[in-house]
């Protein structure tokens, strides 16, 4: 198995750098069952970032890809059930990372998120501070 970074999966996803993006497209097509590729959390949220903010990606798009990848037998995923559902509650209205965070928390055992952030507090029921 071997761990793959961000950058060489945003390469591989949008296809914008020729020389990246071909070294990226090899790696994913050597990846097998026996030899798959790992995606950690961190590298979820932070690919949603950079296609979101920097390559203006929608998120629609940005969860279609995700969902292919999660569902890709050569691919493995560092808490895949919760990516899968922070993409649900995500195409509810909530930001991705803000939804990694909901299901990390209610995982962990959290009985509540206190933000300062009023969308966050809105879409995912959390406790608004003053």
């Amino acid at each position: 198995m071997i761990g793959i970074d961000t950058n060489v999966l945003v390469r591989f996803l949008v296809d914008d750098h020729p020389a990246q993006s071909e070294a990226a497209a090899a790696v994913f097509s050597s990846l097998t069952e026996t030899a798959p590729g790992y995606i950690t959390t961190v590298v979820w949220v932070e690919t949603y970032w950079v296609l979101r903010q920097v390559l203006r990606s929608t998120p629609s798009h940005i969860y279609g890809w995700f969902t292919v990848l999660l569902d890709n037998p050569v691919i493995r995923s560092q808490d895949g059930h919760l990516i899968r559902r922070a993409i649900a509650r995500a195409r509810t209205g909530a930001d991705f990372a803000d939804s990694v965070i909901a299901e990390t928390s209610t995982i962990s055992g959290c009985t509540s998120v206190v933000t300062f952030d009023r969308k966050a507090a809105r879409a995912l029921g959390w406790q608004l501070l003053p």
